[in-house]
Formats: structure tokens, sequence, C-alpha cells
């Protein structure tokens, strides 16, 4: 046995990734019974120093963790979880709370599961990312100098924006905001940087909003040889925003190699409202949207603002037609009818602006949840043509693969779409991903995935993961993972709803039969 100190729990968790690794690696050519499985528990508390020996509680859980985990796995507290969860590409399954000997109260665990590409093996290093076979781009997040933690939701916005004027031009490589955020409030090396996110050219910038003014400086730089492309300073009326926004990508695109013709970017320029204070309330829900508890509400609440200032403001209708999506995902809902809902506000962004791809996107969603499948795919199509960067719709066509009798596409565009998302793996669309590998059979594959949803508190990824293992024939493993499901399920929380979403879906009868089987292998009658 071994005990030791870190001054950093973000270097513990490394280091005992890097330990288990180092013991996988340097025995794959030796027989089973000659293999040492080491076990790990980390553990973040005070401890008591006398001499060289260290002692109290927190040594005492970290041995209670170590005893916990599997031979040649790594088990963590609450306390590690909510340190490291968003600082280091690994996935992490929820064990619940553990009663351990002479702990008084119990203790949560996690078990390091995987990294968060969904192939399963554990791993802190990334493969360098080559760099595409056309100008790569990517927008690190504006900084918002205004010193008013409140307006970050317009620096953001201004962000966002820019990458999705670039991202409709298929000339370019664009990487999705999600992996650029990660280096929000960082102090970035832009080598270092271009090289995690694969790409050849970054963008930064600077937004200070101050009355009915607004400065932004922006600065296009190469990262192969560390200089600058152009930079500028522009300072405003905010009625002038969205000039700005299109200086910049105007600026941008033509700097780059293989010139793109100003006037794509005049057709790609679709502005939202001309009316401020409605666009003050679609990017507050553009913020809320995909946040957690009560931010779909409010998303929906600052939605419908804009409408009432800008009747014509076409994304404030999808959003709210996205948002009517999401509650039909969360399969604890009571609501009476977002279906409807959601099909009328996206009828009305399409009627606005027939060219708006999110407009599309949501469009082939709901066709896709109302059985129509074949004018679904027009729209995810069109979505995909309008803005060929767009990791989202890119999902959404993943989804509608996998029940569409193509998994195998599926996982392709999953993969794709990672490429261009490298560090929101977990954010894309897993989901569809996990389906796909479990209706190709790949099981473990579908596991791997299946564990990073855990992250995110997705408690019937469980019954999931209990369907694959009952189809491995690993009934215990099964049995396992449907007790945390059961533990964890919400009281409102239907379970036949998913089995009828499967079976509603599905296009064909060997997918709708596969499904039916896991079910009755788990328990339920169906």
């Amino acid at each position: 046995g071994l005990l030791a100190e870190f001054p950093s729990v973000v270097e513990a968790v490394r280091c005992a990734v890097d330990i288990q690794q180092g013991m996988a690696g340097r025995e794959a050519d030796l027989p089973e019974e000659r293999r040492i499985r080491l076990r790990i528990g980390v553990n973040l508390g005070d401890i008591i120093v006398e001499g060289s020996d260290i002692y109290g509680d927190g040594v005492n859980i970290a041995a209670r963790l170590e005893g916990l985990a599997e031979p040649g796995g790594i088990c963590i507290s609450g306390k590690v979880y909510e340190e490291v969860r968003n600082k280091l590409p690994i996935a992490f399954e929820d064990l619940g709370e553990q009663e351990v000997k002479n702990i008084v109260e119990p203790i949560r665990v996690y078990r390091i599961a995987g990294d968060r590409s969904g192939t399963g093996v554990t791993s802190l290093e990334r493969e360098p990312l080559s760099l595409p076979d056309k100008p790569s781009i990517a927008v690190l997040p504006f900084t918002n100098m205004s010193g008013d933690p409140d307006q970050e939701y317009f620096s953001d916005g201004i962000t966002e924006d820019i990458i999705t004027e670039l991202s409709r031009f298929p000339e370019l490589f664009v990487i999705a905001r999600n992996s650029t955020f990660v280096f929000k409030g960082k102090a970035v090396d832009i080598k270092g940087a271009a090289e995690k996110l694969g790409v050849r050219y970054l963008v930064e910038g600077s937004v200070r909003k101050a009355g009915n003014r607004v400065r932004i400086t922006a600065q296009l730089i190469d990262a192969s040889v560390g200089g600058h492309v152009w930079a500028d300073r522009y300072d405003r009326e905010l009625e002038d925003i969205f000039e700005v926004q299109d200086d910049v990508v105007r600026a941008i695109v033509a700097v780059l190699p293989g010139r793109i013709a100003d006037a794509n970017i005049e057709q790609s320029r679709r502005k939202p409202t001309e009316n401020l204070s409605a666009l003050d309330c679609l990017m507050r829900g553009n913020y809320f949207a995909p946040r957690r508890g009560d931010g779909h509400d409010r998303a929906i609440a600052a939605y419908q603002k804009a409408i009432e200032l800008d009747p014509n403001c076409a994304p404030a209708y999808t959003g709210i037609a996205f948002t009517e999506v999401k509650k039909i995902w969360d399969l604890s809902t009571s609501d009476d009818d977002p279906i409807n809902r959601a099909y009328d506000n996206a009828r009305k962004a399409l009627a606005i602006d027939d060219n708006d791809y999110r407009s599309h996107g949501v469009m082939g969603l709901i066709y896709f949840e109302r059985g129509e499948h074949e004018l679904g795919r027009q729209h995810l199509e069109r979505a995909l043509i309008l803005n060929p960067n767009s990791t989202q719709i890119m999902g959404y066509w993943a989804l509608f693969l996998v029940y569409n009798g193509d998994p195998e596409g599926a996982i392709e565009t999953y993969y794709r779409a990672a490429r261009l998302d490298p560090y929101n793996v977990e954010m894309l669309d897993s989901e569809a991903l996990s389906e796909a590998y479990f209706m190709t059979k790949q099981f473990k594959k579908s596991i791997a995935v299946l564990e990073t949803m855990l992250n995110r508190q997705v408690y019937y990824a469980h019954q999931q993961i209990a369907m694959c293992y009952a189809q491995l024939g690993d009934m215990e493993a099964c049995a396992r993972h449907m007790k945390l499901y059961r533990e964890q399920m919400p009281e409102t929380y239907d379970e036949m709803k998913l089995f009828e979403s499967h079976m509603r879906l599905c296009q064909r009868k060997e997918d709708k039969d596969l499904w039916t089987d896991a079910y009755r292998k788990i328990g339920l009658d169906v």
C-alpha cells in the first residue's frame, strides 16, 4: 500500500489516472495471473502531520474509497468530484452515498469511468489534432471589460454571433462555441490553445458596453507563426452593433488564405432584430436556455419579451420552439402539449426568415418527434446546407439517422461534429451516439458513452447501462445499475415513456425488437 499527499487535488487525480494507465500498459503482455491490479482512493480534506506520518478523517476516507474501488479502478469523494469535474477531460460515474467503516456520515462516491471521447479508455492526454485542409479558425470568448458581471451575457452574445456568421462559410473550418468557451476567463497561451483546438487561426477581443455606447476590439492571430494578421477597434452607438459584427467578419475572411467574396457576407448576415431592447432580451434567453432548473422558464420569458418588443424577431420564436422540444426530452415532465407550441413558434420563425439554419433545425426535430420523418429530413438537410459547421445541427442529424436505420452514419456524424467541438464532446448528442452503438450491438462502447452522461446527472442513463450489461449477459452489473436508477428516478417519472419513445421513433422492426428484448431483460413488462 501507499499513502501520498498532494498540494493540488487536480494533480492527485491526474497522478491516480497515470498510475493506472501505466500499470495497464506495462503488463499488457503478461498473462492474467501475473498482473498486478491496484485500487486507488482520492479524498480532499484536512490531515494531521506528525513527523513523517499523516492521519485523520481525511486519510481514513481516502482509505475507505480505495476499498470501494474495483481492481484497476479509482474512486473519489464528492469533494474531489466538485473540484475536478470541469478541469479534467475524464468521465465519472456517481455511485451514490456509501456507508463506510468508522465514518459517521455517509460519503458521496464517484468512480472514474473513462474519458469524454466515448472510447471508455481513461486518458488525460489528447492526441494532437491535425489541421484541416481548409482555413481553420476559433473565436475565443471576448472579454467583458464593462466591470459589471451582469454584462457577461452581452460579450458572450457578441462572441457567439461572430462564430455563427463565420460558420456559415463552407470554405472555413470553424470550432464550435462550447469548445472555445473552455478558455473563458483564463490567460490564454495562443499557440497552445490553437494546438488544443486543432486550428491555425485564433480570434480574440473585448467588449465594453456603457449606456448606449459600445467599444469592441478584435484581432486575428496566425498561431503557426504567432503574428497578428489583423486588428481593429470599433467605438459605436449600440444601434450600429450589427454593422460592427459585419465589419469584424468581413475583415477576418478578407485576410484568410483563399479570400472569400464580400458578397457572401451580406448574404449570411441575418439581423435578428433592429430593436435593441429586443436584442437584449434575445441574448438573455440564449444565456438561460441551456441552464438547468428554472433556466427553461426564464429563457422562454425572455424570448416572449423580445417578441413583445419586436414581433418579427425570428430567433426568439426559434428559441421558444427549441426550449419546448427540450420539455419533450425531459421524460419527467407533466407538460400538456409542448410539441404543438414548438411547431407554432418554429413555423412563425420560418415565415419571417426562411434562411435561418436554427429554425430549420428545430423544425426538423419537431417533425421527427411527430413521426413525419421525411419532412424532418428535408428541414435538417436544409439546416446543414445553411450552416455546415454547426455541431448542434449535426447532433440533430445524428439523432435522426439513429432512428431511421443508419446508426453507422450517426456514429460518423457524431465524430465529425466532435472534431469541430473537441472540448465539448459530452455535450453533443451523446445519447444518440450511445443508442447508435446499442443498435449496432457494440454494447461496451455504448456503456462507455452512457457513463459520460452520468456526469450530467442523466439518471436514466443507469437504466440504459443496465440494458447493455443485460445484453452482454452480466446480470450482476445490470442489477447494480438498476438499483442506482431506481434510487435516482424522480417520483414524477413514468419509466414507460422512454420505451414508448423508442417504439414510436424507430423506423426498423429489428431496432424495435432489440429495444423490446433489452427492456424485458431489465424487468419491464413490455
